[in-house]
């Protein structure tokens, strides 16, 4: 069964290749998401983030999930040197870090009512579950110069694959140490990893490092990365090409 729903800003597909499968699975996962949205979406005056970054809310009163998602948003600029910061002049915005986690949540869902075979796609943030008729997924990184050709066909299984960059939604995303820089050395950079939630901050943090990017990817263990510069140049972590599709 597969499905897709526009959410989030963004049409979100789930597809699960079990025959157990129910519309009423796929749409308490729908739901999830909408409540994700509700709390996290800063175009919604009525979301949570919104009323935090309007001083409505004082720390002891935020939800558990956002007081996780900045738990976790910190621990990723430490873990990226600084180069992922949800704040900026003093407004949070940690849709760099929740798409990730909340696809990553609902995989978990699925999980947890027996699903093995399934992918969650999230507007480019993918999590991969198990296979497809007997063979892994495949997932094909689209040329950020021509939407309509893939340059890489991945096969993946039990992974997460999240690509950021400026073809789709321009420049969205910043260098927190040079704020009023544009970035465009490179244009965008695909992350796999052990699951969707760690590629997704992972690429986040490695397009706003510039070229610089890949080598930071390269030095994660059980991360690869393929980025592809403002030239169409493109670059590969080392372990890159055992995921690769030839045919």
């Amino acid at each position: 069964m597969k499905q897709t729903c526009l959410l989030m800003g963004m049409p979100i597909t789930i597809e699960v290749v079990e025959p157990t499968v129910t519309q009423d699975d796929l749409d308490k996962v729908f739901a999830y998401f909408v409540s994700v949205d509700d709390t996290f979406s800063t175009y919604k005056a009525t979301s949570e983030i919104s009323k935090i970054n309007r001083g409505e809310l004082l720390a002891a009163q935020y939800s558990e999930n956002m007081k996780s998602i900045l738990a976790l948003s910190e621990q990723t600029k430490k873990d990226t040197h600084g180069y992922f910061d949800i704040q900026r002049d003093g407004i949070y915005d940690p849709s760099g870090i929740v798409k990730g986690w909340a696809v990553q949540n609902a995989a978990n869902m699925l999980r947890a009512w027996g699903f093995r075979n399934f992918y969650i796609d999230a507007g480019g943030d993918i999590q991969l579950s198990g296979n497809k008729d007997g063979n892994p997924w495949r997932i094909g990184i689209r040329n950020p110069f021509n939407r309509t050709e893939h340059v890489k066909v991945l096969a993946l299984t039990n992974r997460g694959i999240a690509t950021s960059g400026t073809a789709i939604r321009g420049q969205h995303i910043y260098n927190p140490y040079n704020r009023d820089t544009l970035l465009i050395d490179s244009v965008s950079i695909t992350v796999i990893g052990p699951n969707i939630y760690e590629a997704d901050r992972f690429a986040t943090a490695a397009f706003a490092m510039g070229k610089r990017g890949i080598q930071f990817i390269e030095k994660l263990r059980g991360f690869e990365g393929y980025m592809i510069d403002a030239h169409a140049r493109a670059t590969c972590t080392s372990g890159f090409e055992k995921y690769v599709l030839h045919e």
